[in-house]
């Protein structure tokens, strides 16, 4: 019987950054990227990963966002950012990043002609697109009737949720997979079809043996948690003031239902109080 652990998931934004937004794995980054995006071939050459250090404690920000920033050859800027869950806003939200991005390539005094392309990589275990299967979305500056304003935003939506389970063929499905598998055997079925996945999967079994990296998961995932429970009881907290109030104006058990979304033992005990 075999002692391994089992591996670490991929789509654990702290994981993900420590295989992708790791210097030393810029081939395995560079062959994901050339995946996605349509850029020339010559701007993976030199790649620099921005900040590439994982917080190790999470003594001041247990619940921040771990992104991979990317700079190219030629300066345009790439951020790749895994959300397992939906939050609020998420449009808003990327439409930020993006414009935080742009206004950080120019200072006073500079020339408009500084600014390069930037484009945002968002990976979602959640149906994010709506009313289509398809897994990849590029969004891009265009008219209704196609023609491009401009090609220096780009927006890349990849739904792990919508991966096909037969493989496509194609080198974006199989890292797809990669991302979203934690299944030994699937992994090394891909690792077969892609070097820099071989050495990903390496890197990830290397990461997954280690018991510092294991600790600092839990306690993400604890943090993680603990957030996620804090939010669910505010707007659990929240539904019970607005059904009190329903009942003290004479609203129906069925009505505050559908309101509240809280069950009809619930309410009722609201009446007693």
């Amino acid at each position: 019987m075999s002692n391994s652990k089992p591996l670490l998931p991929v789509k654990s934004d702290f994981v993900f950054k420590l295989i992708f937004g790791d210097q030393k794995n810029v081939d395995i980054l560079a062959d994901f990227l050339k995946s996605v995006l349509d850029i020339p071939d010559e701007e993976y050459d030199r790649l620099t990963v921005v900040d590439p250090h994982v917080k190790k404690e999470f003594k001041d920000d247990k619940y921040g966002i771990f992104d991979v920033k990317i700079h190219t050859r030629s300066g345009n800027v790439i951020q790749v950012e895994i959300q397992v869950e939906p939050i609020p806003d998420m449009i808003p939200r990327i439409i930020y990043g993006q414009s935080k991005m742009v206004t950080e390539q120019i200072k006073s005094g500079q020339d408009w002609g500084v600014i390069n392309k930037v484009v945002s990589i968002i990976i979602l275990d959640y149906d994010f697109v709506k009313g289509t299967e398809q897994y990849h979305h590029k969004f891009r500056n265009r008219t209704e009737d196609g023609i491009e304003f401009t090609d220096l935003t780009e927006i890349n939506t990849l739904e792990l949720s919508k991966l096909p389970s037969d493989t496509d063929s194609s080198a974006l499905w199989n890292w797809m997979k990669f991302i979203k598998s934690d299944d030994g055997e699937v992994l090394d079925m891909i690792a077969e079809r892609n070097p820099q996945i071989r050495k990903a999967v390496g890197v990830l079994k290397e990461l997954s043996a280690d018991e510092r990296t294991r600790m600092l998961f839990d306690e993400r995932e604890k943090a993680r948690r603990d957030v996620a429970s804090r939010m669910a009881g505010a707007r659990r907290d929240g539904h019970i003031d607005v059904a009190k109030n329903l009942v003290k104006m004479g609203m129906t058990i069925d009505s505050i239902i559908q309101a509240t979304g809280l069950s009809k033992e619930e309410i009722k005990s609201l009446q007693n109080t």
